[in-house]
């Protein structure tokens, strides 16, 4: 396919745009023409890699407006979408990537009690990395950014049905996740809006090094993946795009896997 095939218009949301998999999405959805809504969630040690990504960005003549906010907050929520609306047009939002890591990382049951996941910490993990999702999407088609021809993608993991130790609460999360992209997929087919989640293999993020035991899972994964390697941000950021085209319109309500083929060998 030629590259002009996979030119790209409107405005991409990124939720988590400033790492991972929302950055390398954020970057190549702007080098196929769209420009970018970011909102992330940085201290000031971070910023200046925030800052780079916005310079990346309108280096390649795209516009990029960020906030630093907390995704899961309801009235910067709130605030952040009135701001998109004023920037953009009706419908004028052709792409929503969820791509929130942030949970707490605790054992169900530890041999301290007093190191046990709390009710707080599953609550706060299930609304960030789950329910957000559903309230971003209901601002974003409420507003009227967000209309016929949208694609929406959630980055999920294979924790969804796998057990980690200290993943519990993201693993219910991203079952969460799933559940709301097919009811969302569902919901929103009537006004030709898509909705797909996404199943990266593992991938060396930031939010991977914080999981207990990440060098070992690193390590397994490399030694089962046909081509030996982990997925990278980059890898699934050209999937999105290809699959952000107006032919995949028919695509929807499902659970994508790019990861190189890592679960074929179990």
């Amino acid at each position: 396919m030629d590259r002009d095939d996979l030119k790209l218009s409107g405005w991409a949301v990124i939720l988590g745009a400033s790492s991972g998999f929302g950055e390398a999405t954020a970057l190549e959805l702007a080098s196929r023409g769209m420009d970018i809504f970011g909102v992330h969630l940085d201290r000031r040690a971070t910023m200046p890699n925030v800052e780079r990504i916005l310079g990346q960005i309108r280096a390649m003549g795209r516009r990029a407006e960020f906030w630093n906010v907390n995704a899961a907050d309801e009235d910067k929520r709130q605030e952040t979408v009135a701001a998109m609306a004023a920037q953009a047009p009706a419908g004028g939002a052709r792409v929503l990537l969820h791509s929130l890591a942030f949970g707490t990382l605790r054992r169900f049951f530890p041999d301290d009690p007093a190191e046990a996941l709390g009710k707080g910490q599953m609550e706060m993990t299930l609304d960030v990395m789950g329910s957000s999702l559903v309230y971003w999407t209901q601002a974003l088609v409420g507003a009227g950014l967000l209309g016929e021809g949208g694609r929406i993608y959630a980055m999920t993991s294979a924790g969804s049905s796998h057990v980690w130790p200290a993943y519990g609460a993201v693993s219910a999360a991203k079952c969460a996740l799933e559940s709301n992209i097919r009811q969302i997929a569902y919901e929103l087919a009537p006004r030709r809006i898509t909705a797909n989640a996404i199943l990266a293999g593992v991938t060396d993020t930031p939010a991977l090094r914080k999981i207990p035991g990440n060098e070992a899972m690193i390590d397994a994964v490399k030694s089962r993946n046909p081509s030996r390697r982990l997925t990278t941000p980059g890898d699934v950021a050209r999937v999105i795009a290809a699959l952000a085209h107006p032919n995949t319109a028919w695509l929807t309500g499902n659970v994508i896997r790019v990861d190189g083929g890592e679960e074929l060998a179990g």
